[in-house]
């Protein structure tokens, strides 16, 4: 994650430099604010027309105390099944929670991974739960599917709305 992939606030303020130094100038700041801290990481997609927009978030609960997240959006042009599309979703959350988890390990946050994948047989989502599941757990990471991935689901939702 070494490129400079472009994080915003949800008020809109870019994330100057790597999201790396930002999130830990605001886990140093909320700690010294006696904050407790947990952290939620989660994409969503919505197809619009022949492009996906991509939505990952990574959202700071201060138990107890509100929150605040930070965004990335992506576009692509390529066409996915359904299925493809939440193994996409779950590999852009991984790949954000894997360059961050040294951070949270440091600092001693606790962080989930949110896969906006239905855990009902009946929603179409539901063929990607077991690989989603297996892809996180086994990266080492806390898993939560809907209904309790509200990072996914509800934050990064709002955002390809």
């Amino acid at each position: 994650m070494k490129q400079l992939i472009q994080w915003r606030k949800l008020n809109g303020d870019r994330v100057k430099g790597l999201i790396e130094d930002e999130i830990r100038s605001v886990i140093v700041r909320e700690k010294q604010m006696g904050h407790d801290l947990k952290v939620c990481i989660g994409t969503d997609s919505q197809v619009k027309g022949k492009e996906i927009e991509f939505a990952t978030v990574i959202v700071f609960i201060r138990k107890g105390k509100g929150g605040f997240m930070y965004i990335h959006n992506e576009i692509t042009q390529q066409k996915m099944s359904i299925k493809q599309r939440m193994l996409v979703e779950v590999s852009k959350s991984i790949e954000v929670a894997y360059g961050l988890c040294r951070l949270f390990t440091l600092y001693n946050v606790d962080m989930e991974v949110h896969a906006d994948i239905n855990t009902n047989p009946n929603f179409k989502s539901n063929d990607a739960l077991k690989e989603a599941m297996g892809y996180i757990m086994g990266m080492g990471f806390a898993f939560r599917a809907k209904p309790d991935a509200f990072a996914s689901s509800s934050c990064a939702n709002k955002v390809v709305q």
